[in-house]
């Protein structure tokens, strides 16, 4: 029966061996690797050199908010002539959500698609600033749709409520 106590030796040394493993790794997960659940700092961007390039390079009127709060914190930019002179200006509003402005002479209905991922319009109208916008759901973004300025479409799409996509809609300026 000698050999029947180092095999028990054996099997008792190795769950303690697991054991002793196991808490080191519970240790280093919860002590070494970071576990924020909170959504990353967006960095603000400065957008008024690529509007200037835009506004003098584009074939329609470019147009950018004024007047916005300084919690709507602009998080993107980008001007491609090449591609139907497409403007875009991203901001996260004061309570983390997205809004884009998007620009371009694209096809409406293509460019409509791929500004509000896949958004259908609704019979619903918004009279603002004496535009009249189309509301536009169940794609990914909400959006509010002015059709064919002076050529050109103008998208205000987001993650956001339809008031906060009203307020960008209402601070847009042309110059």
């Amino acid at each position: 029966m000698a050999g029947s106590n180092g095999k028990q030796k054996t099997a008792r040394d190795m769950i303690l061996s697991l054991v002793l493993v196991g808490l080191a790794a519970a240790v280093v997960y919860f002590l070494a690797i970071p576990h924020d659940d909170h959504a990353p700092d967006l960095k603000r961007v400065d957008y008024q050199v690529e509007l200037v390039t835009a506004r003098r390079a584009a074939s329609y009127p470019v147009a950018a908010p004024e007047g916005l709060p300084s919690a709507w914190k602009a998080t993107s930019v980008r001007y491609d002539g090449a591609n139907n002179d497409r403007w875009h200006l991203g901001f996260q509003t004061p309570d983390g959500q997205y809004v884009q402005l998007e620009q371009s002479t694209q096809k409406p209905a293509d460019f409509i698609d791929d500004a509000s991922q896949g958004a259908t319009a609704t019979a619903k109208k918004e009279s603002i600033d004496g535009r009249t916008w189309t509301r536009y759901t169940g794609g990914r973004y909400a959006a509010l749709v002015l059709d064919g300025t002076h050529g050109s479409t103008t998208v205000v799409a987001g993650t956001a409520s339809f008031d906060d996509l009203a307020k960008m809609a209402a601070a847009l300026k042309t110059k």
